[in-house]
């Protein structure tokens, strides 16, 4: 695969049959692979008959490369059951905020593409999120080996609110209002899973853990929270670290210093880029920035690419979202 940017992107996309034709070399590198059946390559392109477009049902014209699987008769095309299904904007600015999204390390606002590719806010937010849950849509397995996990709290701090707040503590600082957040990292490849809570409870934190992590083969390493001492208990091991006495490395462990930097890149991002964030949709911004996290070793290309291959079988319909 060629390096891609967007400048090459612009390029070699000019119009929609070009940026069908892009998607494809994306999804699909050596054969087209049937959405419905699963069938591989034993597909023939239905030829529109002036070469380049074809009318639909709604009597406008389309520009959407056709195929045809010779096993379950069916047709599909490269956004058949993807986050591009069904969507009205075009393909070539799909693409476009598709490796924005891939690409910039501090996130992209919606205002932002709205502005840039002349969509309406509203159709910008909807795109990004649809985005976020395909990097949402990895299965690859839980995580072992030597695992950092730490929580923080999402929101403002109630010193800023105003004065006639309700919400506002009497002390000047507190995270009732706050909204927690886990991570776990493997030390190892770089991984991280990120999961969005109610409270930071030991219940809570024990089931994030068995969802994602191999108890019997990986080593947590905390802080000194309690409520990671009776989880700790189950797994091969448990190294903590006591912030409150200054300590940040031990001998068996370095803390839970990776954690820490991804929140406050998380932070500032949320801070510098998208200003305020509604808890309701928290857990898919924390998702964008863990998958942007974990593949920090690839370059933008093999990023897309790896996220373009997450694509299938992601729908998310704005009613839902928005309700």
């Amino acid at each position: 695969m060629n390096k891609i940017t967007l400048g090459n992107m612009a390029s070699r996309i000019p119009t929609e049959a070009d940026a069908y034709i892009y998607l494809e070399t994306l999804r699909w590198p050596e054969k087209p692979i049937c959405p419905h059946c699963g069938v591989i390559g034993d597909h023939y392109y239905l030829k529109p008959e002036n070469g380049f477009s074809r009318g639909t049902t709604r009597g406008s014209v389309s520009e959407r490369r056709v195929w045809k699987c010779k096993d379950c008769r069916k047709q599909f095309s490269a956004t058949t059951n993807t986050v591009f299904h069904g969507s009205k904007v075009p393909l070539r600015t799909w693409l476009f905020v598709f490796f924005e999204m891939c690409c910039n390390k501090n996130g992209i606002a919606a205002r932002e593409i709205a502005r840039k590719y002349g969509v309406a806010p509203k159709t910008a937010w909807f795109m990004t999120q649809r985005i976020r849950e395909a990097m949402a849509n990895d299965s690859s397995g839980k995580l072992s080996g030597n695992i950092v996990m730490d929580e923080t709290y999402i929101g403002g701090k109630p010193e800023n609110w105003h004065k006639n707040d309700p919400r506002r503590a009497k002390d000047g600082y507190s995270t009732a209002h706050k909204t927690p957040v886990v991570a776990l990292i493997s030390e190892e490849t770089g991984e991280i899973r990120t999961k969005v809570i109610t409270t930071v409870s030991g219940p809570n934190i024990r089931q994030v853990i068995k969802e994602n992590v191999s108890l019997a083969t990986s080593i947590l390493h905390t802080d000194s929270a309690g409520v990671y001492r009776t989880i700790g208990k189950e797994m091969a091991g448990h190294h903590v670290v006591n912030h409150h006495v200054g300590q940040y490395v031990t001998e068996l462990s370095d803390g839970t210093n990776k954690a820490e930097n991804f929140f406050s890149q998380l932070k500032r991002s949320i801070s510098g880029t998208h200003h305020s964030i509604s808890p309701e949709h928290l857990s898919r911004y924390v998702t964008e920035f863990a998958y942007r996290h974990s593949t920090h070793g690839l370059s933008d290309t093999e990023r897309m690419v790896r996220l373009m291959a997450q694509t299938p079988g992601v729908r998310l319909s704005y009613r839902p979202l928005t309700n």
